[in-house]
């Protein structure tokens, strides 16, 4: 009985605390630019795959294979599917007038799981003139760790009349790591444009009356690893292309009535009306009620793409009305104009489709 009173107690409380709460959250869409950027006069990829073990690390990789209980083939497999990704991802939208997957170099990896030592400049000029690109996107290292957990249990397998019965069994757990580097080479500048390591997890489940029984009863895990690698490699691809997403912000609705209707107003979507009324607390006597309303209104400018006037907003919120949320809030709003020049740059240069 106690123990209900305490959680009704809780949940009043969380309940009063949420209404009482003296801001809203809102969200918006922002463009942000390109994490790896590319000048417009680079249009032809090539991509290589230098994750293939080398000859010296051929006896640690088939040992790690057993330790790991990894498939046949894969590693393989796995770093096809990534290379196959990022290809189909730089290939879409038309950005690029070439893109093509290199297979027929000897670039092999000197190491596992970790950067091997960068191409030199003449190997990466050679393979770009042979191949007619104008940039290497390389598959530096890509490595699968699996583990195994096992655990002794009762599991439910058909006996020969076709019935379901629970015996005395194995079940058995993969936790597989998918690691993966890559290195974007420009052999015009000699420059390293990128170094970019990721990972990813899958975890696969099994059962049977012995342990060699369960592993077989894990279904999918080689296709699973295929399909997470091969998203690895689209989710780098992105880099290479403006990305939108969803930020959030608080802004005021407690002070006056005003702020109360202008809530209401906000929350049918007429922020612009939510405006008018903010705008009129900026005079309010209350350095705590104006400071609001400024801090409102560089919410409001931010909404309408006016940066540069939300910063001076926010600013004037903090500076002139100690507005603490304002100050942090300036230092958002001006990485957010540094970006909007950067997209802007590339915009002007780039075709995005």
């Amino acid at each position: 009985m106690k123990s209900i009173l305490r959680l009704t107690v809780f949940v009043v409380l969380f309940m009063c605390l949420g209404a009482c709460s003296a801001t809203n959250r809102l969200t918006m869409g922002v463009t942000e630019p390109a994490k790896l950027p590319l000048s417009s006069d680079i249009t032809k990829i090539g991509i290589i795959n230098r994750s293939i073990p080398s000859e010296g690390n051929k006896v640690v990789d088939e040992i790690d294979k057993i330790l790991s209980l990894e498939g046949k083939n894969l590693d393989k497999e796995g770093a096809q599917a990534a290379i196959i990704g990022l290809s189909d991802e730089l290939t879409r939208g038309k950005r690029f007038d070439k893109v093509e997957i290199i297979t027929d170099i000897d670039s092999q990896r000197k190491g596992l799981s970790v950067f091997p030592a960068a191409l030199s400049w003449e190997t990466v000029e050679n393979i770009c003139k042979t191949y007619d690109v104008d940039i290497l996107f390389s598959l530096e290292f890509y490595d699968t760790d699996t583990t195994a957990d096992y655990e002794l249990s009762m599991v439910t397998i058909p006996n020969n009349l076709g019935i379901e019965a629970k015996v005395p069994g194995h079940k058995v757990q993969l936790n597989t790591v998918i690691k993966n580097g890559w290195r974007v080479y420009d052999p015009v500048e000699k420059t390293l444009l990128d170094e970019y390591i990721t990972k990813d997890y899958l975890t696969s489940r099994g059962a049977g009356i012995n342990p060699v029984k369960a592993i077989e009863a894990i279904i999918g895990r080689k296709e699973g690893v295929q399909q997470i690698s091969n998203n690895l490699g689209g989710r780098y691809g992105l880099h290479t292309k403006p990305l939108r997403r969803r930020v959030a912000r608080d802004y005021f609705v407690r002070g006056t009535d005003k702020f109360s209707i202008a809530r209401r107003r906000a929350q049918t979507g007429d922020w612009n009306g939510a405006a008018d009324l903010w705008e009129q607390e900026i005079n309010n006597p209350k350095m705590k009620v104006a400071g609001r309303a400024y801090y409102n209104m560089a919410i409001i400018n931010e909404i309408n793409g006016n940066l540069e006037e939300a910063i001076a907003w926010a600013s004037k919120a903090y500076a002139d009305y100690g507005n603490n949320m304002a100050l942090n809030y300036v230092n958002i709003l001006k990485r957010r104009v540094i970006e909007k020049q950067q997209l802007n740059n590339q915009l002007s240069s780039l075709n995005f489709d």
